[in-house]
């Protein structure tokens, strides 16, 4: 959960692990809005076809609203014999054994997750959920608070400009790494649980608790990296990016690199803007892109200083997609670039990568 930023990615994967955790046929995870129904509600075991057939979000009602409004746990042998029980849409599979459980940053209830169905029956006969599935399902939701509270704060810092915020993300920075030592601590202490009953699985669970770190560690020192004042003053366009694009390629599963050839200094508000432009274009390539190979090259032509980043992620459509250009941040892109005299282009295909040219004048 903690690998993803985004809160769909992070909501789609809490849910297919607590389902996987707990086998079971079904599993949820409800949002709430401010008006009385679930701002997101994202389901696993349950196709797109049956999805689409039982209709618009749930409201908060019957066991879903215990969920969210008395945040505790609640398991039940038939979730249809409990008197909140209020029945569902003709389309809704059917469901009978059932364990739900509160997930909360601090105080606030930011979501519940339900799950229905156990699959395999109990050595000793019988099926349903136990309070062993209940404890387990406790560490998850606590990894699912932590992982949707980070997803939002990221989301909500991408919304704002750098320069504006760049002390309140310091300190958010500051809140994130206890947060990742919280999630490292929890790992450990599933393992501790599973040592007895299934060592191979605690095993597991201790190597990713030094995989954990180790990403930890690297995602830190990216981001800390892209918040910071960039060093143009002091080292220049080229070095600056060399030493970024170093510390993205180490944090980031994709092969990231970086050439330059014959880029002399250029003026500030040049160097700030093709800085700027490549830290947008990078981050686009690594968190939306889906790309294994990104290559940053900066070379001065005959006539210009050319800015160059090129990805072989998923690609977009650049004339269907009508929000692509806001979504990417391709809109202030070229506004940064037209700010300073020069001009960004933007070549991407469905399947076919993306490349982002920004190139300005020689003077």
């Amino acid at each position: 959960m903690s690998r993803h930023l985004e809160v769909g990615d992070v909501l789609k994967t809490i849910v297919a692990s607590a389902r996987e955790l707990l086998d079971a046929e079904y599993a949820a995870l409800g949002v709430p809005d401010d008006h009385g129904g679930f701002a997101q509600f994202v389901v696993d075991g349950v196709s797109d076809e049956q999805w689409k057939a039982i209709g618009p979000l749930p409201r908060q009602h019957g066991i879903l609203a215990a969920m969210l409004h008395e945040a505790k746990p609640q398991r039940l042998a038939d979730v249809r014999e409990d008197p909140r029980f209020e029945g569902w849409p003709e389309a809704h599979p059917d469901m009978s054994d059932f364990l739900g459980l509160p997930v909360q940053d601090g105080e606030e209830t930011i979501g519940a997750l339900f799950l229905a169905n156990k699959r395999c029956p109990r050595p000793t006969g019988g099926c349903g959920f136990t309070e062993e599935d209940e404890e387990l399902l406790g560490i998850l939701a606590q990894h699912a608070a932590i992982a949707l509270t980070n997803a939002r704060l990221y989301e909500r810092s991408r919304e704002l400009t750098i320069a504006e915020e760049r002390s309140r993300l310091a300190h958010e920075l500051h809140d994130a790494v206890s947060q990742k030592l919280f999630s490292l601590r929890l790992t450990a202490q599933a393992a501790a649980a599973l040592v007895d009953r299934d060592p191979a699985r605690a095993k597991g669970e201790l190597q990713q608790v030094a995989t954990l770190a180790g990403e930890a560690v690297d995602e830190l020192r990216a981001a800390v990296v892209e918040l910071r004042p960039a060093g143009l003053d002091e080292d220049g366009l080229v070095a600056t990016l060399r030493t970024q694009i170093q510390v993205l390629d180490r944090a980031h599963d994709a092969r990231v690199t970086f050439e330059s050839t014959g880029v002399r200094a250029l003026p500030a508000a040049q160097e700030e803007a093709m800085l700027r432009v490549a830290q947008e274009a990078l981050h686009n390539a690594l968190r939306h892109a889906d790309a294994e190979q990104v290559a940053v090259t900066l070379a001065r032509r005959a006539s210009a200083t050319v800015l160059r980043i090129a990805d072989d992620g998923r690609g977009f459509d650049t004339h269907a997609v009508r929000d692509a250009g806001r979504h990417l941040g391709l809109v202030s892109m070229r506004h940064r670039a037209g700010d300073v005299g020069g001009r960004l282009t933007v070549d991407s295909e469905p399947g076919e990568g993306t490349t982002i040219r920004m190139e300005i004048p020689c003077g």
